[in-house]
């Protein structure tokens, strides 16, 4: 079995980077969050051949509050620079596309990057904006080590998932967009005699799909390209997967019928697990009415007199 690349991270760090960044910064590194998390698929443990020709190889963040960041960070990522490039065969390739991969960075600034805020959005609706993706991307990948506890503390008030208020605001928004791009719409634009309308409509009904698989396991939907990937090894609406994976396959103009009775068996999937979380009483196999049952669950009356497919 081939290594991971968080796995070698985490070994380069201990190996490499610890003893020469305590050597010269005692003080910084014991209040220091070391780790690996962000963009890429090692974040994911996602990583294979393929995905090793960019931003791969031996690396790791160190977060920083302001005020070490202040006072040392410069003088540490100078140091980091000048750490061996190559490790256990591997030297990584960096595409200098992306901001805050590896290297010295403040704590704030992280978070900043990926949800618009240095922590914890403090309101439910600043929540609802944040992107399913970017939330599993900061969230992502393993600390090593946190002396001070700030990255932490950060990281466990993001997980494993939304405000409940703010997960019921989007499965009931996935629940309309699987009623209305799939259930409803992609049959009349077949109908119509319109593949290529039908093949967007059904692209909205995976992602909403997807998104309420991830959802109803409490976890944070990844970036699209590994939606798929990602969702091994979910149990709740995991019957709704090999359906899914078919539609994404197969051609709207050679298998229409069997798309249709895919989709309908996902609706399926999704209404049964709907049911056992206890957060619908809707009746029939058509998701709309239970994305207003979801909808009536909502607490905060902010989130809940939005229209039902926002968020």
């Amino acid at each position: 079995m081939q290594m991971k690349g968080l796995e070698l991270c985490r070994s380069y760090y201990y190996e490499v980077g610890k003893p020469e960044l305590e050597r010269l910064f005692p003080a910084e590194m014991g209040r220091a969050a070391v780790g690996l998390s962000g963009q890429g698929s090692d974040c994911l443990g996602l990583d294979d051949e393929v995905s090793r020709d960019h931003d791969f190889g031996p690396g790791f963040c160190i977060w920083l509050s302001d005020e070490d960041y202040d006072k040392k960070g410069a003088a540490m990522q100078r140091v980091y620079d000048i750490l061996p490039k190559e490790y256990m065969g591997f030297e990584r390739k960096d595409s200098h596309k992306g901001a805050l991969r590896v290297g010295v960075m403040r704590t704030k600034d992280f978070y900043r990057y990926y949800i618009g805020c240095p922590g914890v959005p403090d309101t439910l609706m600043r929540w609802l904006r944040i992107q399913e993706h970017f939330l599993a991307t900061c969230t992502s990948g393993e600390v090593f080590e946190d002396g001070l506890g700030e990255f932490t503390r950060v990281r466990e008030g993001l997980l494993p998932c939304y405000p409940e208020d703010v997960r019921l605001k989007k499965l009931a928004a996935r629940a309309a967009t699987m009623a209305q791009s799939g259930q409803y719409n992609y049959p009349r634009l077949m109908r119509r005699g319109d593949p290529s309308g039908a093949r967007l409509a059904l692209a909205e009904f995976l992602n909403a799909a997807l998104s309420m698989l991830y959802l109803l396991n409490f976890r944070y939907e990844p970036f699209y390209k590994w939606q798929f990937a990602g969702a091994q090894g979910l149990v709740a609406m995991s019957d709704a997967l090999p359906y899914l994976r078919e539609i994404a396959c197969l051609s709207t103009r050679r298998d229409a019928g069997q798309i249709a009775s895919h989709i309908e068996n996902v609706a399926g999937a999704a209404i049964r697990e709907l049911k056992l979380q206890g957060l619908t009483e809707a009746q029939g196999d058509y998701l709309e009415p239970h994305a207003y049952s979801i909808m009536s669950k909502i607490e905060d009356p902010e989130l809940g007199v939005l229209h039902v497919m926002e968020g």
